[in-house]
């Protein structure tokens, strides 16, 4: 086998090399000849495998538990007879879709050839595309053909509010870990500036955080991670959706105006107006979904990404740095977004 672009020895990823033989003969794809990592996951560790019998994805399963990632890989072979654009997991003679070594879990799905496109590389027309296809995913989970598979979830979500104080007691957490270290880097001094200037919106906003922990409707099952990294492109079309881990009951409002502010913004400091009206506009011609619903949404997430901190969360708590780069090009969106909340709803009420 041809280990190529793959982690450092001693990385969590370490035992990748001693699992392939298995795999191989669990899945039937025959030997491995080449192994790729693959950096752009997140969560995950993800591979591109070329066997015997072809190319692959290989998954190693991290942010869910294995009994929830086998419902998941079931829904997404479901949802491959349905024309939804994804890929059939690979089975085991046994009939699995997840291979358990030691307290490792893996999955295999067939190679999708395609790029990831992030937010402003999309045409309008390609935005409205993406919001069609949201919409079309909204569908299939929760067509009849997936109940046997999803049970029927609540009609009514609610969902905890942060409370201003929660928040600041939560930034000065953070706060004091930074203060404490001995040798801080330039990350650190950047976080806890951002911190500081968090703690100032948070004084300045509290008043007009969501007041009702009931989101309004519809809500239905989810994907909960649709974006760029999830979603691949060829030849100007979208070749395929991956990442089916989060699959859970949502309000879809919530979902939509996630998908729209991670693909048009975020990384950027600053959210694709136009393209996000293009991309509600696509997504409503498919599910009409209500516009007092998109803009509960919307200012949920707004309030969310307020009084979050994720990123530190995992760099400071788990030890985890794969997020490092995320941190301040979301302080720079959240402020933007901040002053120009009015705007950001009107995009969120664009009609097909």
């Amino acid at each position: 086998m041809e280990a190529t672009g793959n982690v450092p020895s001693g990385s969590r990823y370490g035992e990748i090399a001693q699992d392939l033989a298995i795999l191989g003969e669990a899945f039937g794809v025959g030997e491995v000849q080449e192994c790729r990592f693959l950096s752009a996951g997140l969560m995950n560790g993800n591979w591109r495998l070329h066997t015997a019998e072809g190319l692959f994805a290989l998954k190693r399963i991290m942010d869910v538990p294995l009994p929830l990632a086998r419902r998941n890989l079931a829904v997404l072979a479901e949802l491959a007879g349905t024309g939804v654009a994804v890929a059939r997991p690979l089975l085991t003679s046994d009939g699995e879709t997840v291979v358990e070594i030691a307290d490792r879990g893996y999955c295999l799905i067939p190679w999708t050839e395609g790029s990831h496109q992030p937010g402003t590389a999309l045409t309008l027309d390609q935005a409205a595309g993406l919001g069609v296809l949201l919409g079309q995913i909204h569908q299939s989970l929760n067509d009849v053909r997936t109940a046997r598979l999803l049970p029927p979830g609540p009609q009514q979500m609610t969902a905890m509010v942060t409370t201003p104080a929660a928040a600041h007691v939560e930034a000065d957490r953070f706060l004091a870990l930074i203060a404490a270290l001995g040798s801080p880097t330039a990350f650190d001094a950047a976080a806890a500036e951002a911190l500081s200037e968090r703690k100032v919106l948070l004084d300045k906003y509290a008043s007009e955080r969501p007041t009702t922990e009931v989101a309004l409707g519809p809500v239905g099952w989810t994907h909960g991670d649709v974006q760029h990294r999830n979603v691949l492109w060829r030849d100007g079309k979208i070749a395929g959706v991956i990442d089916w881990d989060r699959i859970r009951v949502r309000p879809f409002g919530e979902e939509v105006a996630r998908t729209a502010t991670v693909q048009f913004g975020g990384e950027d400091g600053f959210l694709d107006l136009e393209r996000t009206t293009a991309f509600v506009a696509g997504y409503r011609s498919v599910v009409p979904i209500p516009v007092p619903a998109l803009a509960d949404a919307v200012e949920r997430l707004w309030w969310k990404r307020m009084s979050d901190y994720w990123q530190l969360v995992f760099h400071y708590d788990r030890g985890d740095h794969s997020c490092d780069h995320l941190f301040l090009p979301a302080e720079r969106f959240l402020a933007w977004w901040t002053e120009r909340r009015e705007v950001v709803q009107e995009a969120f009420a664009a009609m097909p």
